[in-house]
């Protein structure tokens, strides 16, 4: 990782706009590679309030060289510019300094894709509901919840390193059907253990805040859809409000439903709600436990072929248009899907 000049960089395309970042794909024009480049989102740096996002930039490049790059699934940054004024390489006049993130290009497809999409009907819940709510395709040799517990094992790298990394709802996680594996592609949320709060009537976040999130964005008390539509809209996407009242809304949403699995999942909410959980040891046989009863259930299901059938035809959205915007081939990263009958 080290300083670049951005002219070394072909700007490609637009890939989407988030809270805090402009990401755009580009061409390193020295080596071929497919890269994406962030800066803080045009409209704060117009208006000079992109100081705490520079501030957050430099963070994560503090962390990516004390640890970041060693660290798996976690997508590498390669360089960063001075920071300056780059009006001239984004042919735009906002005339600020900023600086420039130049970070490797994640395989596959975004659980969540940009929320702007959805106004071109383009179902951007897809890869959060086909492969981390609803992984039916997966049998029990082929890791069925491999999002969840690949999160849960990148999570437990950060704290040894001395960091919780938050935010990481599914728009915040590329997944690669072929290797049933996903890459986090923002890391700018890290909080140190003994980092304060930075206000007296704020909490300080941990570990317990990552594990909330995991139950927030990745369970959930409804069985399969039984129609392709069921896939098309992401789940949980509100932000976070607190943790007690993200709980609060858990345990209603997961009482309300006559489901198998709902014990095991208001275990784990409890024991997040009393911050019972001393080590990832405990969460991770604590979260296996409630997706066994989640698997028991679905392969119990009084409609197993119809909806094995629905999440079949949602798979089958993925060969849009939209998706080739990604690293992503649907007809060679979904083969292995196209005959799908297997036992959930």
């Amino acid at each position: 990782m080290e300083q670049v000049d951005l002219q070394r960089y072909q700007i490609t395309g637009l890939l989407g706009t988030g809270a805090d970042y402009d990401v755009r794909a580009a061409i390193d024009q020295e080596t071929q590679q497919q890269v994406v480049l962030k800066r803080p989102v045009p409209q704060a740096i117009s208006r000079q309030m992109h100081g705490a996002i520079e501030a957050r930039t430099d963070r994560t490049l503090q962390f990516y060289q004390e640890v970041g790059n060693q660290i798996p699934h976690l997508s590498p940054i390669l360089g960063y510019s001075e920071r300056a004024n780059h009006d001239s390489y984004y042919g735009d006049s906002l005339g600020q300094e900023y600086r420039v993130l130049v970070v490797a290009r994640a395989q596959g497809i975004p659980l969540a894709g940009d929320v702007r999409a959805r106004i071109l009907k383009v179902p951007i819940g897809l890869g959060q509901n086909l492969f981390a709510l609803y992984p039916l395709a997966y049998s029990a040799s082929d890791t069925p919840f491999a999002v969840q517990q690949q999160l849960v094992d990148l999570q437990e790298q950060f704290y040894k390193a001395g960091y919780v990394l938050l935010d990481q709802g599914p728009q915040n996680i590329f997944y690669q059907p072929a290797t049933n594996s996903i890459t986090i592609i923002d890391s700018g949320d890290l909080v140190a253990p003994d980092e304060e709060s930075g206000s007296r009537s704020r909490r300080r976040r941990d570990i317990h805040d990552f594990y909330l999130e995991v139950l927030k964005y990745y369970i959930v008390p409804q069985p399969p859809p039984g129609d392709a539509a069921g896939y098309r809209d992401p789940y949980g996407m509100r932000p976070v409000i607190s943790l007690e009242e993200e709980l609060d809304e858990l345990a209603r949403r997961f009482g309300n439903f006559a489901d198998p699995a709902r014990n095991a999942a208001l275990y784990l909410i409890a024991k997040v709600r009393d911050r019972a959980y001393t080590d990832f040891g405990d969460f991770r046989k604590d979260l296996t436990a409630y997706f066994e009863e989640v698997r028991i259930r679905n392969r119990s299901l009084s409609n197993l072929n119809e909806a094995k059938q629905a999440w079949h035809d949602a798979m089958q959205l993925l060969h849009g248009d939209h998706w080739r915007r990604y690293l992503f081939d649907p007809v060679a990263d979904l083969a292995a899907f196209d005959t799908f009958s297997g036992n959930p």
